[in-house]
């Protein structure tokens, strides 16, 4: 027996382990992870936040209370009051993938900062365009993006920060594996990774400006979310799996119905889902606008900690798993509850993930509504279901359709989540399985997942259907084409269809036909949740940051990378008589503001990359994608054109848009190129709140009606004033005059959720602007 498994013997659990901790905690201290063995974990210092903060609300507390409020800067002073207060957090650590983390490091660079103040991490996960297969895809993406990667693995050395280099993986799959742990909180530049509440952690997606805030060791901003309840019941078993999960708390909650929330799972039900199956459902609750959303610590955790060479870390959560699970009577704002035992396989879309349907109507339903019903392409994967357990249990239907001579009627993609994963399955025979049946096994990233696709097999504006394990299914998100009708169901299911062939496929009742005419029916899908013979780590991926740190180069000539420059400071008076660049009608996520695909090689160069800013939004005046009337010469032109023409001849503008305004990534882009472009405020019905922060740290004004019928009085050729700015405060509203050609004008109410912090970064300009006044 080790030491650690000795002393947790020792101390046992409850207030005999409180008057215990400390010395243990002196003698026994244990690394965040293997490559930060200076860096411990600290849960003495959270379970001290917890008692205090317990003690001043006089109530049991949440399982995401006690993580969050344990993290508090000022546990004594801190104001709390659930989807009111914004908290002063001190999160663990923070982790950014290779398009965000661009921006996010030229932030830090322009901080002036040293290095930074918490384990950080960067990994190169979205530049690798899927074409071939694995080995060539990945060699092709180092080649073409050496300029970048190299960026980032001197920027990472220079400044302290860890290195994944391409081919390690996705990003949360690399988190759940590495650095998750009960009780950690974790700080993301992706809005999937909520994917870490899988193993109990708090990890919450956030813009780049958010991740140097805190890799400054500057106390981190949260408004205090609420806390949605779903309670699971029963036992998962058969078709279901936890994907159905999720995507039957999306078609309750819709896409904005976790917003300001974190999801909290609990129950019986919970002990019947995997590690890696918790962390699909969290990672997918980014679907719902959910904060974060996570799982309490039980045995499946452990268990996986221990496959994955972190039992010390599950020894110590042994001893702190009161403060791991969510106190008995403990009261959340609305509670949602599931039997898993009555739960069917689901499958969301098409071009929204909460559109949900069972599997067994969605024949009908795609008839009735004139989707395509031949699949033309199943994609299993990304960092939703990328596990061993997801493999495995796609593999065992791949065999069964070998078996009896059958083949992927539809083409059919397999993406690993990891170097691990794409290690172990290959060992364990997954690998062949799936290629036999049809499957083309992807480089180790996110791929068709993010629209990094190069799609060959129809053509753009052909209506068809394709099927994917992952999490969203937005329009042409996937392959560019706007004709394309994804669904987001389980790998279980993709596979079961790509077989098939056809959307109208229940393999729980219907019957495939082998090649000699015999009928047969697949039988629900196994699979180990972790390899027996342990993972099969790969090829070793990660660059620890030297001890001296050496030197970035930017070329000035670069079309990929651009040093920033400061953005102008708030003039001090009222915004006055600014255009309306475009009134956005309808859904616009940050694929519509600032597209993805083909656009991410531009993410370190925010001029270029702004030249995507809103062509994907559509325009109410003309129902037209880019295509907006310019006021100044009466001609018609796209977005970024306007924007530019405006700005050049010193007119400020403003954008009108609809519902949860930038839904969807975290990205910070589709905050930058507003502002870079001369934009000054965005007016909307309702936000999604990472873009409304990313909005604020940029120096913009992310301004709400206050009747959302205003939306209708503003006319594209109206100018718009903001009044009121010299007494901005907080909880008081700002007015919006708003002149229209005829002579005319409205005066309208506009709400806003700045706090005293985020109105001094307006003033300053930007949240990076402010900290460098402050240093």
């Amino acid at each position: 027996i080790s030491p650690l498994a000795l002393l947790a013997l020792v101390l046992g659990t409850g207030t005999r382990r409180i008057h215990v901790s400390t010395a243990f905690s002196a003698k026994a201290k244990v690394a965040m992870s293997r490559f930060e063995p200076g860096s411990s974990i600290n849960y003495e210092k959270m379970h001290e936040n917890i008692n205090i903060v317990r003690r001043r609300l006089s109530r049991p507390l949440t399982l995401s209370e006690k993580i969050v409020y344990g993290h508090l800067d000022d546990p004594a002073g801190q104001e709390i009051d659930r989807g009111r207060t914004y908290l002063r957090l001190r999160p663990d650590r923070v982790a950014m993938q290779d398009a965000t983390a661009q921006m996010a490091m030229l932030q830090f660079i322009s901080s002036g900062l040293p290095t930074v103040a918490v384990p950080s991490t960067i990994h190169c996960d979205h530049l690798i365009e899927a074409q071939i297969g694995g080995v060539q895809d990945l060699q092709r993406a180092k080649d073409i993006n050496e300029e970048v990667y190299n960026f980032l693995a001197t920027a990472a050395a220079k400044y302290g920060v860890g290195f994944w280099k391409p081919g390690s993986g996705i990003i949360h799959q690399i988190i759940l594996e590495n650095y998750a742990y009960p009780g950690v909180m974790l700080i993301g530049t992706d809005s999937h990774t909520p994917n870490g509440g899988g193993l109990g952690s708090i990890c919450i997606g956030v813009g780049g400006a958010d991740a140097v805030d805190v890799m400054a060791g500057i106390p981190w901003e949260l408004k205090c979310p609420k806390v949605i309840g779903v309670k699971l019941t029963g036992t998962l078993s058969g078709w279901t799996s936890p994907k159905d999960v999720i995507l039957k708390v999306a078609g309750i909650l819709t896409v904005k119905g976790g917003t300001g929330a974190i999801v909290e799972y609990h129950g019986p039900g919970v002990d019947s889902i995997s590690c890696t199956g918790m962390a699909t459902i969290c990672n997918m609750g980014a679907e719902i606008g959910a904060t974060t959303s996570i799982f309490p610590y039980n045995h499946r955790m452990k268990t996986y900690m221990e496959k994955t060479g972190r039992g010390e870390i599950a020894t110590v959560a042994d001893l702190f798993k009161d403060d791991l699970v969510p106190d008995k009577g403990c009261e959340y704002d609305q509670v949602i509850e599931i039997n898993l035992s009555e739960l069917k396989p689901h499958i969301n879309g098409p071009f929204t993930p909460d559109l949900a349907h069972p599997v067994s109507d969605i024949g009908a339903i795609a008839k009735k509504s004139g989707w395509p019903l031949e699949v033309k392409v199943g994609l299993i994967g990304s960092c939703t279901n990328s596990s061993y357990e997801d493999m495995g249990r796609a593999a065992s239907l791949a065999k069964q359709a070998l078996d009896k001579g059958l083949k992927c009627k539809a083409q059919f993609t397999v993406t690993p989540g990891s170097e691990q994963i794409r290690a172990t399955i290959e060992r364990d025979g997954y690998a062949k399985i799936l290629s036999d049946v049809g499957g083309i096994v992807l480089a180790n990233a996110c791929g068709p997942c993010i629209g990094q696709w190069d799609r060959k097999d129809v053509k753009k504006g052909e209506k068809n259907t394709i099927v994917t394990s992952f999490n969203r299914n937005f329009t042409a998100r996937n392959d560019a084409n706007p004709a394309t009708h994804a669904f987001v169901t389980s790998p279980e299911i993709v596979t079961a269809l790509a077989i098939a062939g056809t959307l109208d496929f229940d393999p729980e009742t219907d019957y495939l036909t082998t090649p000699s005419g015999e009928k047969f029916k697949l039988e629900p899908p196994t699979g180990d949740e972790l390899p027996s013979r342990d993972f099969d780590p790969g090829q070793d991926t990660y660059q620890h940051p030297p001890a001296e740190g050496g030197s970035v180069n930017v070329s000035p000539s670069s079309n990929r990378l651009q040093l920033l420059e400061p953005f102008d400071k708030w003039h001090g008076k009222d915004l006055e008589n600014m255009r309306v660049l475009i009134k956005v009608k309808g859904k616009c996520t940050t694929d519509h503001i600032s597209a993805a695909g083909p656009w991410l090689k531009f993410r370190g160069h925010l001029d270029n990359i702004s030249n995507n800013l809103l062509i994907g939004a559509v325009n109410i005046e003309n129902d037209a994608v880019n295509k907006i009337k310019n006021q100044l010469t009466g001609e018609y032109g796209g977005v970024p054109d306007v924007a530019r023409y405006y700005k050049a001849n010193g007119e400020s503008w403003v954008v009108v848009g609809d519902e949860n305004y930038g839904e969807g990534s975290s990205r910070e882009h589709a905050a930058l190129e507003p502002r870079h472009l001369g934009g000054r405020a965005i007016i909307v019905k309702s936000f999604a709140r990472i873009h409304e922060t990313n909005l604020k740290k940029q120096g913009l004004l992310p301004l709400t009606f206050a009747d959302p019928k205003d939306y209708d009085k503003i006319r594209p050729d109206d100018k718009i004033s903001i009044t009121g700015l010299k007494s901005f405060a907080p909880g008081k509203p700002v007015t919006a005059v708003i002149k229209h050609s005829d002579g005319n004008q409205d005066s309208i109410s506009l709400n806003h959720t700045f706090n005293e912090t985020q109105i001094e970064w307006f003033q300053a300009g930007s949240a990076l602007n402010r900290m460098k006044e402050l240093q």
